[in-house]
């Protein structure tokens, strides 16, 4: 897909709304659209559209892009986020927005631990932290399963091990693991359990 073709989708789209209370986000995942939102692309829709398209999710797992969005548009009032809570303090302290993230399902007080003290020097720990668990999450399984499974573990509800296809659930011993190594982590849900 060329910058020209998505241009003009993203264009048709704002037109048919045709609202000046439209705000719109871009998702930068290229790792699963396999189609890159570009730096150059994004100048362009700014430049037509600079009260419309607001900011960007950046999954990329890649910081120097992260860092390239931040340099290049958050001065305009464009808001970058992070797709990970492993980007937090560099994207706060380089002016970015935050980060949005599927591991906030579960450790949203540790993430906005960062989010609060990116400026002191405690944020550095909080930031330490996020990473430990964020690696936990993702080195088990399938994230979203193992998402629910820690759900369903801190509420004592079983319902939530439930997932649709194409995820499969975890398996008891997977469970059981990655709660242990939360748990030795000092990880807690705070409200849900004991």
């Amino acid at each position: 897909m060329s910058d020209d073709g998505l241009f003009r989708s993203f264009s048709e789209i704002v037109q048919r709304v045709g609202d000046d209370r439209l705000r719109v986000y871009l998702y930068h995942i290229p790792p699963v659209s396999q189609v890159p939102i570009t730096l150059g692309l994004i100048e362009r829709l700014l430049r037509t559209y600079p009260k419309t398209i607001a900011g960007v999710k950046d999954s990329s797992g890649d910081w120097k892009n992260t860092k390239a969005l931040i340099d290049n548009f958050a001065s305009q009032g464009f808001d970058v986020f992070a797709g990970s809570e492993v980007f937090l303090l560099r994207t706060l302290r380089a002016g970015g927005a935050g980060c949005i993230t599927a591991g906030a399902n579960v450790n949203p007080h540790g993430i906005n631990q960062v989010y609060q003290a990116w400026p002191s020097a405690a944020a550095e720990l909080w930031q330490a932290f996020a990473d430990r668990i964020r690696t936990i999450l993702q080195v088990q399984t399938s994230m979203i399963p193992a998402l629910k499974a820690i759900i369903a573990h801190f509420t004592a509800d079983p319902a939530w091990t439930t997932v649709r296809p194409p995820f499969v659930e975890v398996t008891v011993e997977q469970s059981t693991k990655v709660v242990r190594e939360l748990t030795a982590a000092g990880f807690d849900m705070p409200g849900l359990s004991g």
